[in-house]
């Protein structure tokens, strides 16, 4: 059986999507950004990513996102890193020959500073998610 997540992995997620719903095309940040941001690990964030349903995938920008470097991912399936390289390369990033977003101080999206939450003791809601 399925273990239903914790209510904190649920606002930690719901977190994680509101922040990659704002990165603006031709922008990206790395899961490390987010992660600074948020007080999580960046494993975190990949791992929230990684496991969008269809619907949620087909709705969010979640090819901006990319590790650091920045490059993408180089763990990822190669079939989903041409089309998450192609959907960037669609909105005007370029990449070098070792995989590397060319320009990318130009690209940067700054998710913002970092937050003192500590998601464990944040009640839904005290604001945790609004980006205070």
């Amino acid at each position: 059986m399925a273990r239903r997540p914790s209510p904190t992995a649920t606002r930690i997620r719901a977190e994680v999507i509101r922040l990659v719903g704002l990165i603006p095309p031709g922008r990206f940040t790395t899961y490390g950004a987010i992660a600074v941001h948020m007080n999580v690990a960046p494993l975190f964030v990949a791992s929230v990513l990684a496991r969008l349903s269809d619907e949620e995938s087909a709705a969010l920008p979640w090819h901006r996102v990319v590790a650091a470097g920045p490059r993408i991912s180089p763990a990822m399936d190669p079939e989903l890193l041409r089309e998450q390289q192609g959907l960037l390369e669609a909105e005007g990033l370029r990449f070098n020959a070792r995989g590397f977003i060319s320009d990318a101080e130009t690209h940067f999206h700054v998710v913002g500073v970092r937050r003192q939450v500590r998601w464990s003791q944040a009640p839904p809601e005290s604001g945790a998610g609004d980006g205070r």
